[in-house]
């Protein structure tokens, strides 16, 4: 599992951290995989693609798992 750390933030977008994290080449592109529902978080797929991901929450993506802190 790969840790996300928010520094000086509540949260971050859906969008914003698989494009942070290296799993897609331009926030359209994650935006195109949030809308084909191939992103889950905390166990149930997520079609937002502007959702607010908060500490302690885990974003997972074609075998990829990230844990946020």
């Amino acid at each position: 599992m790969e840790t996300f750390h928010l520094e000086n933030k509540d949260f971050i977008e859906l969008n914003h951290l698989l494009k942070a994290m290296g799993l897609s080449e331009s926030g359209g592109m994650a935006k195109a995989l949030i809308a084909e529902g191939r992103v889950s978080v905390n166990g149930a797929v997520e079609l937002r693609k502007r959702c607010k991901i908060r500490k302690g929450d885990i974003v997972e993506f074609e075998g990829h798992a990230i844990a946020v802190k």
